[in-house]
């Protein structure tokens, strides 16, 4: 049997964490408050997020289960392959690739969103087309390709150097938060009567708590990062859950600061009737002036590079572990020959996104929207496959080297199970407050078709592969899976 290729143990714990946490904030917190206080209200958001905050939670205790067990790359890949087989492995893989590329894209084309609305003038010459209403500008091209460059590069340059950066620009990011929030709060005229009312007044505060909670596997996706990325930790696994929940509650405190801090300004029913292109930016600049958008900048500068940071060493890991197993081609299980990175999943990720600027924002969104779908189907296979490694007892079919005697976890991944099959009916469910528009379900069906193309193509190389060779190439070790999948 060939040799497995692995990758060095060199993240530290504090990285892990600002991995998870800046991969989970990204540029929707800066960007979205109007949109979100639009659909549900201030309060609505908030306590939308809260409650998502929570169900991840205890989507949360599955994962750190399985990371301290299988502490390999891959993640959800390698765990449905665990619970079931290989067809079901490269499903949730599939998913998730399409998941992480398109929010490393949206990254990217937000930092030049942010960018079209400092400096217009700047952004708004060569204009090269309209796409769904959206005018395209050569330059947000060429600021998009030059931030993807950036951080692909680094990347390959060595997980020491993101996981570095990562941790500075999360540190970075909480401080201008902070600040922000302190900021608006002492102005006159600025406090919480603008917060008032707390709901929209044309829905219940049900629907509209419902419409936040349904994005909530988009809102924090990011803590999943972290079992991408297991193979290469430089500390026990069994801190991981740790660090996820970590992760997620200072994702929630961070979101919501974003909205009170948005709120506060003025009255924001009145805000979002102004329909400026950055709700947020209008506000704080016109309260703040140009110091607080500075402040505001910075902390979306600081989003979206974590975003973009974390989602590439993800989609390359993912990309490496799907390509060990032979369902990818065999080059993106290829570590540089110098800094031992898996350097072509993170060319091929970052080429890949630097194609999303081309199509305008609004078309990029019809992907990105059904993104969460991915999301929410690794969710399911994780959650699953905790259920049934967890016991209620030692009776009947128990392997100590997998299983594990808990009738309490066992109870919370059936539920985190069911919360992720609630989150897809949320998104796919006609009349549904988070139902999918219609550009996103053709996109959606066109990966769908996509991938079981490919796996036609692949299937009976794939299925060739003997059990104990796949155990070994995903999880490590040959006599994991008992049945021939």
């Amino acid at each position: 049997m060939k040799e497995r290729t692995t990758l060095k143990k060199s993240f530290k714990a504090h990285w892990i964490w600002a991995i998870a946490l800046g991969s989970s904030i990204g540029w929707g917190a800066f960007v979205q408050p109007t949109t979100w206080m639009g659909s549900a209200g201030p309060l609505g958001v908030i306590i939308g997020f809260g409650i998502g905050a929570l169900l991840m939670m205890l989507i949360a205790v599955s994962y750190g289960f399985l990371i301290k067990s299988f502490p390999v790359s891959g993640g959800e890949f390698a765990y449905s392959f665990v619970s079931l087989g290989r067809t079901h492995a490269f499903i949730c893989g599939w998913f998730l690739t399409l998941g992480y590329i398109c929010i490393v894209a949206l990254n990217a084309s937000a930092f030049s969103l942010m960018f079209k609305f400092i400096f217009p003038k700047v952004i708004e010459t060569f204009h090269l087309y309209q796409i769904a209403g959206w005018d395209v500008y050569g330059m947000e091209i060429i600021i998009a390709t030059v931030l993807l460059v950036i951080f692909g590069y680094s990347n390959i340059r060595g997980t020491g150097l993101s996981g570095r950066i990562q941790f500075i620009f999360c540190g970075v990011m909480i401080l201008s938060v902070i600040g922000l929030a302190f900021m608006v709060g002492v102005q006159p005229g600025s406090g919480l009567s603008n917060v008032k009312p707390l709901f929209p007044p044309d829905k219940t505060a049900l629907a509209a708590i419902i419409s936040i909670v349904a994005i909530a596997p988009w809102a924090f996706v990011g803590f999943d990062n972290i079992p991408q990325a297991a193979e290469e930790f430089k500390f026990p696994s069994s801190k991981a859950f740790t660090l996820i929940i970590l992760a997620i509650f200072f994702a929630a405190v961070l979101y919501s600061l974003m909205i009170m801090t948005t709120a506060m300004i003025e009255p924001w029913q009145g805000l979002i009737a102004k329909d400026h292109v950055w709700g947020t930016g209008a506000a704080i600049g016109e309260l703040l002036g140009p110091i607080g958008l500075l402040i505001l900048a910075v902390a979306l500068s600081m989003g979206i590079f974590t975003g973009l940071n974390g989602f590439i060493i993800s989609s390359s890991r993912l990309l490496f572990a799907m390509s060990r197993a032979k369902i990818l081609p065999e080059a993106f299980s290829k570590l540089h020959p110098k800094y031992k990175t898996p350097y072509i999943g993170i060319i091929f990720t970052s080429v890949i996104a630097m194609f999303a600027p081309w199509f305008g924002r609004e078309a990029l969104l019809w992907v990105v929207d059904m993104s969460s779908i991915g999301v929410s189907i690794a969710y399911f296979y994780t959650c699953y496959t905790a259920f049934t490694l967890f016991k209620v007892s030692m009776k009947g079919d128990y392997d100590p080297a997998i299983h594990t005697v808990s009738p309490f976890k066992k109870a919370v991944a059936g539920f985190g199970a069911l919360a992720s099959i609630i989150f897809i009916g949320l998104l796919l469910i006609p009349g549904s407050p988070a139902f999918l528009g219609m550009e996103s379900r053709i996109a959606l069906i066109a990966w769908v078709l996509l991938g079981f193309v490919f796996y036609l193509a692949k299937r009976t190389e794939f299925n060739r592969i003997p059990k104990k060779e796949l155990n070994y190439l995903i999880l490590g070790k040959e006599k994991i899976v008992s049945e021939d999948k």
